[in-house]
């Protein structure tokens, strides 16, 4: 027998109708949270950058497609991971069927890391992934954008992620500010990509996006850690589950590690 909360319909229609008033002040919220992003003043960016694409050679514009929006998914894959981030996978699932709504909506959607492009591909073509994809490689595109960071700023405390400082590296708490207060999968993550927990999180998760008027490209909006939740696609299901979340710890596995059942 269940040793949840149980009760009639007429209960359980009470219930429902008292969070449901809660459900549309949140709706409202971000509804205006969501129009403050889009009043946040544009940041032109006047730095060159170069990428490497499935295309070739690629400048920031390059990757608007013809389109005047950009969001970018900062995609932790290092120069010295054998794999991208498990966490990212499970995020970047998602892309293949958003891209060609948003491409349709003047929006391009693609992914950056700073991997060499040919592991990029590779993964890539292991995952079934679609979506663009550009190596930021031998560039200061992450650096600049606060999504990685040398060896020397994390062990001197010199790391800005997330609009605030970090402590010089230590192993205990290192997750604190890319995972949720109390849960750190980082040091699996780190193994499941091939790496150590320092060059692991060396590189960080997040999204920007750019803006394209009149030639000019500008910085709009960066987010990152918890920031993402929204992005991946698996929690708004699982928050309308009967046990919600229920996770501690990294249960998810890239899409083609999970056993068969």
């Amino acid at each position: 027998m269940t040793k949840h909360t149980t009760g009639t319909r007429k209960e359980w229609l009470a219930a429902r109708r008292e969070l449901l008033t809660a459900e549309k002040e949140l709706t409202r919220r971000s509804d205006e949270l969501a129009r403050r992003r889009q009043e946040l003043p544009w940041v032109r960016v006047d730095k060159e950058y170069r990428f490497e694409t499935d295309e070739g050679s690629a400048s920031l514009t390059d990757l608007f497609r013809g389109r005047s929006q950009l969001l970018i998914y900062h995609y932790m894959f290092g120069p010295d991971y054998t794999a991208g981030c498990a966490t990212c996978s499970t995020i970047a699932d998602g892309f293949n069927g958003f891209v060609i709504h948003l491409a349709n909506h003047d929006v391009t959607l693609g992914a950056i890391s700073r991997a060499p492009l040919p592991k990029l591909q590779a993964y890539k073509r292991r995952m079934g992934w679609t979506f663009p994809w550009a190596s930021s490689f031998d560039t200061d595109f992450n650096f600049d954008f606060n999504i990685s960071f040398t060896e020397e700023q994390q062990n001197k405390g010199d790391i800005e992620y997330n609009y605030s400082r970090e402590a010089a590296w230590t192993l205990q708490g290192v997750g604190d500010s890319m995972t949720k207060q109390g849960e750190n999968p980082v040091a699996q993550n780190a193994e499941m990509a091939g790496t150590d927990v320092a060059t692991y999180t060396r590189e960080r998760p997040g999204m920007s996006a750019f803006a394209l008027e009149d030639g000019v490209v500008y910085h709009v909006y960066s987010t990152y850690a918890r920031g993402l939740d929204a992005l991946w696609g698996m929690y708004p299901w699982l928050d309308r589950a009967p046990k919600g979340r229920n996770e501690s710890g990294m249960w998810w596995r890239r899409h083609d590690e999970y056993p068969k059942r």
